[in-house]
């Protein structure tokens, strides 16, 4: 009888049996499987909250909304409207995280038409090209066996396979050619980017004077230091002497003073500063927005006054007015006389008086009244008039006194007439019908024998009585409305330009001809005569002419 095995025993030996098949079959059981055959166990954070089921079971909703949380929510913007600054109450959120350009092109678009066209001949050629490779194979491989039989027959077979030949080398020749593509006519053919010239650029500039510029430098060494320093020094040292001597009151508005001038000399520097460049920024801009307009006035010459027989025109360049003073007649009109481009204008309603003091005589000044009279007075006499002239049978509306002839004035009144005086005769030296009333004159500063007249009837005649004594030598319409009058008119003291005033407000700015302004020529060996004794020395001239033939009529 066999004996009895233990239990353990056999647990051991089935185990061993089943270790010695693993090991047979091959398979290998990595380390760490017993850790895997047991139960695994959650492992919990120490901070984790303990919730009930019902806690667990509650539900949470969120709302995904497509707000932008980092767009800003207080853009104002100005609203010209309602003057003020408003709070704008949508603001974009969207947020672009990816943008790409896409190339896509619709098939039924121009474009997508020629690419498909493209895209077939391309593939149709592809096809002809392979349908020609097949067929030279084939001819090849016939081509073998031909020559073989060729070879062991007779030579009567060879001019057969050369015609063969021939005819496939003319077949390939007729296939590789592409296809005809259809000529489009030449006298009816639009193409998308031949319909628009394009215009070459131009560089476009813009002409001034440079400004001055100076080069500046010193050495500053220990000995210029203390000296300045110094004299600094002094410098308060007297005015603590000063202000010690004068008395409390004194010291008081001196201080007062001191006060004020400080204020203002800071106030006035902080302006000074930017004054020129300002100045400056304010002329070039002016100039790039009326560039053709600038250009004309520096440069442009009318080149037809060469045949037109001493007559001359007004070239209109800038027009003026003011949107306060609209309906308003311009009543007055002066230039700076520090800054040549820079004028007054006075506006309100015009009136028939007028008077103007003397150049070089100051107490003596000249009045004209409505009706129709012209007296010489003085500031020394305040109860009598020095001189009285019947002038006009209407009211007088301008005097001027001539700016190089002492005794020479000019008058013109609503009679339709202009009269030139020797205030030493009662009686005018020259008389000018214009046929319309006579708004203003004015005498031209560069000539004594010049002057320019306005009438109501919109024209402004000038005159040169050295060229012509008996009309002028332009006359020229320059208010556009038939209904308009111009009421005044000024030369400047610099440049060849006049402005009118009309009516309506507007001040308009023309430049005289090269005829209407014309010098003296020079001559030969000879320097040309300038200056305020020459001007006198013309209408002197002229003057005496009158003299002589007054008495003999």
């Amino acid at each position: 009888m066999a004996p009895k095995q233990l239990p353990g025993r056999q647990s051991i030996t089935v185990s061993r049996g089943a270790r010695k098949r693993d090991e047979d079959s091959g398979t290998e059981v990595g380390e760490g499987t017993d850790e895997w055959a047991q139960s695994k166990t959650t492992v919990r954070p120490p901070d984790q909250l303990e919730l009930t089921e019902a806690e667990l079971k509650e539900e949470f909703t969120r709302i995904l909304t497509a707000n932008n949380p980092h767009a800003p929510q207080n853009i104002v913007r100005y609203s010209f409207k309602e003057g003020t600054y408003k709070l704008i109450g949508f603001v974009n959120q969207m947020a672009i995280h990816y943008s790409q350009v896409g190339n896509l092109i619709p098939k039924d678009s121009d474009e997508g038409r020629r690419q498909h066209y493209r895209d077939e001949l391309v593939a149709g050629s592809q096809e002809s090209a392979k349908v020609v490779v097949s067929e030279t194979e084939l001819l090849e491989e016939e081509g073998g066996p031909k020559e073989a039989e060729a070879e062991t027959g007779s030579q009567t077979d060879i001019p057969a396979v050369e015609a063969a030949e021939k005819v496939a080398e003319e077949d390939l020749i007729t296939l590789k050619q592409p296809k005809e593509r259809k000529l489009t006519n030449q006298f009816n053919f639009s193409e998308r980017a031949s319909q628009t010239l394009n215009n070459p650029l131009r560089d476009r500039e813009c002409q001034m004077e440079p400004p001055p510029r100076t080069n500046f430098s010193a050495t500053a060494n220990q000995w210029e230091i203390y000296d300045a320093y110094v004299e600094e020094l002094e410098k308060q040292e007297k005015t603590k002497e000063k202000e010690k001597t004068k008395t409390p009151v004194a010291t008081k508005m001196g201080k007062m003073a001191m006060r004020k001038t400080t204020s203002m000399e800071s106030q006035s520097d902080d302006i000074t500063k930017v004054t020129q460049a300002a100045k400056i920024v304010e002329r070039m801009v002016n100039q790039n927005t009326y560039d053709d307009i600038a250009q004309d006035f520096k440069y442009y010459e009318d080149a037809a006054d060469e045949y037109r027989d001493q007559e001359g025109t007004l070239l209109p360049l800038w027009k003026f007015q003011n949107d306060k003073a609209k309906r308003l007649a311009v009543t007055a009109l002066c230039w700076n006389p520090k800054y040549n481009d820079l004028f007054a204008v006075g506006h309100g309603s015009c009136c028939g008086t007028a008077f103007d003091f003397h150049k070089e005589i100051d107490y003596m000044f000249l009045v004209g009244t409505e009706e129709g009279k012209i007296y010489k007075c003085s500031k020394s006499y305040s109860s009598q008039f020095l001189d009285t002239y019947d002038a006009h049978n209407m009211a007088v509306d301008a005097v001027s006194w001539n700016p190089y002839h002492t005794k020479v004035f000019m008058s013109c009144s609503s009679d339709w007439t202009v009269k030139i005086w020797d205030h030493t005769i009662k009686t005018p030296m020259f008389i000018y019908d214009l046929n319309s009333a006579v708004g203003d004159v004015a005498w031209a500063p560069y000539s004594s024998t010049v002057f320019a007249a306005v009438t109501t009837d919109g024209k402004t005649h000038v005159f040169d009585l050295s060229v012509n004594k008996y009309e002028a030598i332009c006359n020229q319409p320059v208010v556009a409305k038939k209904k308009n009058k111009i009421t005044h008119v000024q030369f400047n003291p610099l440049h060849p330009i006049i402005i009118v005033g009309d009516e309506r407000g507007h001040v308009t700015c023309l430049k005289l001809s090269p005829n209407l302004r014309k010098m003296p020529k020079e001559k030969k060996g000879q320097e040309v005569q300038k200056g305020p004794a020459v001007e006198i020395a013309k209408l002197d001239k002229l003057l005496n002419l009158v003299r002589e033939v007054k008495p003999k009529t």
